[in-house]
């Protein structure tokens, strides 16, 4: 057998894990967005004083936004539903929880990586990115749907 239809087995193989891989992400980092998202929510006061001690401006406000951000982020990420339109707002969400509550983490990104990659942010952050580069994969409603609509022959 011939090197090169070795490594195209191969491909097809791990091609295959994708859509797998991208529904695990979605499933536990999306559920960790609604709980973190619901928590911001149901203790509004308390995340509005830890927002006001970062310096965040009009801290209610914000809180209710990060929290019906990560919330309703998280159940659209968990459904596969409108999910790279989702992870756009989350994305947003945790480089300001860098920019304000992981000074020290984003200002070590290149001299101290560890400490970068550890805070609370980054898995949440990382999984967004993929979700936005990769779409939610085959297993989700945007798929269903799209499978739905009819095929434009004009176009």
């Amino acid at each position: 057998m011939q090197f090169s239809s070795l490594t195209t087995r191969f491909e097809a193989a791990a091609n295959f894990l994708q859509s797998p891989v991208l529904l695990v992400l979605r499933l536990f980092w999306g559920w960790q967005f609604v709980q973190t998202g619901w928590g911001k929510l149901m203790h509004l006061e308390r995340t509005a004083g830890f927002f006001q001690g970062l310096g965040i401006p009009a801290p209610h406000l914000n809180a209710f936004m990060a929290g019906g951000t990560e919330c309703l982020g998280g159940c659209l990420l968990v459904l596969g539903l409108y999910a790279r339109l989702a992870s756009v707002p989350l994305i947003a969400t945790m480089l300001v929880a860098y920019v304000t509550a992981e000074k020290e983490a984003l200002a070590a990104i290149t001299s101290d990586p560890d400490k970068f990659t550890s805070a609370a942010p980054f898995l949440f952050l990382g999984t967004a990115i993929i979700v936005l580069a990769f779409g939610p994969g085959i297993f989700s409603l945007d798929r269903l749907l799209k499978r739905q609509q009819p095929i434009n022959k004009e176009a």
